[in-house]
């Protein structure tokens, strides 16, 4: 075996790459230790936001994927079975002080291309009956959409190979496994919160999301308190809680968000359980007789300058990197891949690349 390009991560990012690589004629086979969307891609969502991202180089990531995810899924014939949905989101203040900084945000955002409609409160509760009529502000995002991300990382691995096994040493030029040598013309590694192992400066930031029992057709769109952005934004190790809410195909309801910086420690807390529930019923009260059916967290790929790494590594001529988007990564895959994929191939970004290098001085260890 002797491919092209060797793919290092079976997750979503990962897929993207592959995907992308294939679709430029390139040979691609991808390594992983547990199998497609084993890891962080099966821990999340599915959010394809631009809603919660300051104007600046992520946000023109997040547009360009967001264009791209519609007819990569009509091209794979995947949307029905990826359950994409272009569901819009809701952005709501739920005190006073928090109105204006919310509408100030938006306005940042409009000024950027983005489609951010401020909304009054009724006009909130039109779209969302069961919204708290409380709130003190919304804002209406009509590019928000949701796909189920394992389904989306499988699809997108359809017809490429992928091999069950651990990634111990590379040179850029071949890869050292549990189950032998790969020779290839390059390696990409896209392991996630795991990538620290190929020398970037990324950690593990725990997140933690709620499941309820169905209730199909009651919350309509992705609506989350202001406090999101902050908490995406922030660089602080401890908890912090922000209420997101959104509903599945199934009827199911997710309720997040949290986000910790204490390794690879998976234990589910109850003093985060508890404050999503609370969160999650100051935007919803009739979420308050709603079961919870269960709990489950992930690792996200954190860089402390919170922008993507995605590009080659000068210090090892063969290894590519796409990682670091933290809780981002379904929404900025398909722009991630084809920007890798552009990179490796010596093609014209679609994208300024050069935010995203390896060699930012917070990147590299």
């Amino acid at each position: 075996m002797h491919p092209d390009v060797v793919v290092v991560g079976a997750g979503i990012i990962g897929a993207a790459c592959a995907q992308a690589l294939s679709a430029r004629g390139l040979d691609v086979v991808v390594i992983d230790r547990c199998g497609p969307a084993s890891g962080t891609s099966a821990a999340g969502e599915g959010n394809v936001l631009v809603s919660d991202k300051e104007p600046g180089p992520e946000l023109e990531l997040a547009v360009a994927s967001r264009a791209l995810w519609p007819s990569l899924a009509e091209d794979c014939e995947l949307a029905r079975s990826v359950e994409w949905e272009e569901k819009g989101g809701l952005v709501v203040a739920t005190t006073p002080d928090a109105a204006e900084p919310l509408r100030a945000f938006a306005a940042k955002q409009r000024a950027a291309g983005i489609d951010a409609c401020e909304l009054t409160v009724s006009e909130a509760l039109t779209h969302e009956p069961h919204l708290n009529p409380e709130i003190t502000a919304a804002v209406h995002y009509l590019q928000d959409a949701q796909l189920n991300p394992v389904k989306a990382t499988r699809a997108l691995l359809r017809g490429i190979k992928v091999i069950n096994a651990d990634v111990s040493t590379t040179d850029g030029r071949s890869v050292t496994t549990s189950t032998g040598v790969i020779s290839c013309g390059a390696v990409v590694n896209a392991t996630g919160p795991w990538a620290r192992h190929f020398g970037v400066n990324v950690l593990p930031r725990r997140g933690v999301v709620l499941v309820t029992t169905p209730i199909p057709g009651t919350i309509r769109h992705k609506v989350y308190d202001a406090d999101y952005v902050g908490a995406v934004a922030s660089g602080d190790a401890d908890l912090q809680t922000s209420g997101v809410v959104e509903s599945t195909q199934a009827g199911t309801v997710l309720i997040g968000s949290s986000r910790q910086r204490k390794g690879f420690d998976d234990t589910i807390e109850s003093k985060v359980l508890k404050a999503l529930a609370r969160k999650a019923v100051a935007l919803f009260p009739m979420l308050t007789d709603v079961p919870v059916m269960r709990a489950y967290g992930g690792f996200r790929p954190y860089a402390p300058d919170h922008l993507p790494i995605i590009g080659p590594d000068p210090r090892t001529p063969g290894l590519w990197h796409a990682t670091g988007h933290e809780g981002a990564g379904v929404g900025l895959a398909p722009a991630t891949g084809r920007l890798l994929a552009e990179l490796l191939t010596g093609a014209t970004p679609h994208v300024d690349p050069r935010p995203f290098r390896v060699d930012r001085p917070e990147v590299m260890v």
